[in-house]
């Protein structure tokens, strides 16, 4: 096999360059797929990424197959999701031996759940309008993987229903509208077991998004330690600078490790792969430091 000789990562998070540790392919509800993905990152000078789509890993050989001549390294992952006191939260699992242990019934479990979800989904929009939903909505997801919202988002858009993306989710797909199917996802205890006993970091995903108020904010991160989680993001995409630092205060607080990433989707948006906030000034440790990810992270040659 191939050997691709890797650049070093800095230990520091803030002089963190060429790194983007979230991103979204269309083996979930991505619009590139791994391979245009990772030919992306590479025109744009990024040199370690993480493929994070939602509940499963099925683009992550793709990626590797496309990184493998470009000086890439790709870190196996996926964004999974869960729920934390009534509210839907996503896990980043970084994966560096891939899919093992508790995480292969999990991931076939989320499989699963997600195509139920799809099913309900579409039944309701049909009531907003949207004739023949599901078969719509994969047809904008190009094949037969699980669908998500932004599936069906473009799904209304194409059919004329709403102008754009931003529209289909005020109106119809946002959080407390039809389209807003709540799923019975696991606990977020389950879903860092999962990770665990893959030999993965879990990664608390866009811990601001969540609407989240900053003492809530801490009885989450406190959880999510407690089940085993390691990492939050500390910049997901574009945050407000000030909310940011104070993120930033309440895991150092905890001795968490600090990732980032853009959660990158499709060109032509204002995110694309390496974009996202400055890093504030902080003490936090790299997430790519903890020793499981350190064959990732260093000099070297990695197989692929």
């Amino acid at each position: 096999m191939p050997m691709t000789v890797s650049h070093a990562l800095t230990d520091s998070l803030v002089d963190a360059q060429g790194i983007d540790l979230h991103m979204h392919s269309t083996a979930s509800d991505g619009a590139l797929s791994p391979a245009e993905l990772v030919a992306l990152c590479h025109q744009r000078g990024l040199t370690h990424i993480a493929l994070t789509d939602h509940d499963t890993m099925a683009g992550v050989e793709a990626a590797e197959a496309a990184a493998s001549s470009l000086g890439l390294q790709v870190m196996p992952a996926t964004e999974l999701s869960c729920q934390w006191r009534g509210v839907n939260i996503h896990v980043v699992g970084l994966l560096p031996e891939g899919a093992q242990g508790d995480l292969v019934e999990g991931l076939r479990r989320q499989s699963e759940a997600r195509r139920a979800r799809a099913q309900e989904i579409a039944r309701r929009l049909e009531g907003v309008g949207l004739s023949n939903a599901l078969e719509r909505a994969q047809q904008q997801a190009g094949g037969e993987r699980p669908l998500g919202r932004p599936d069906f988002a473009r799904a209304l858009v194409d059919a004329g229903l709403v102008p754009d993306m931003a529209s289909a989710f005020k109106k119809h797909l946002g959080a407390g509208k039809r389209g807003d199917v709540k799923m019975h996802w696991p606990y977020l205890s389950e879903v860092v077991e999962w990770i665990r006993s893959a030999s993965g970091v879990a990664v608390l995903a866009h811990p601001l998004r969540y609407g989240l108020t900053r003492r809530k904010r801490g009885q989450l991160l406190d959880d999510f330690l407690a089940a085993g989680g390691e990492a939050a993001e500390l910049v997901n995409g574009f945050q407000n600078p000030d909310v940011t630092r104070d993120l930033a205060r309440q895991l150092d607080a905890r001795a968490m490790l600090g990732s980032l990433g853009s959660d990158f989707h499709f060109s032509g948006g204002p995110i694309a792969p390496g974009t996202m906030s400055p890093l504030p000034r902080t003490a936090l440790a790299p997430v790519w430091s903890h020793p499981t990810l350190s064959q990732y992270a260093g000099a070297g040659a990695r197989r692929t």
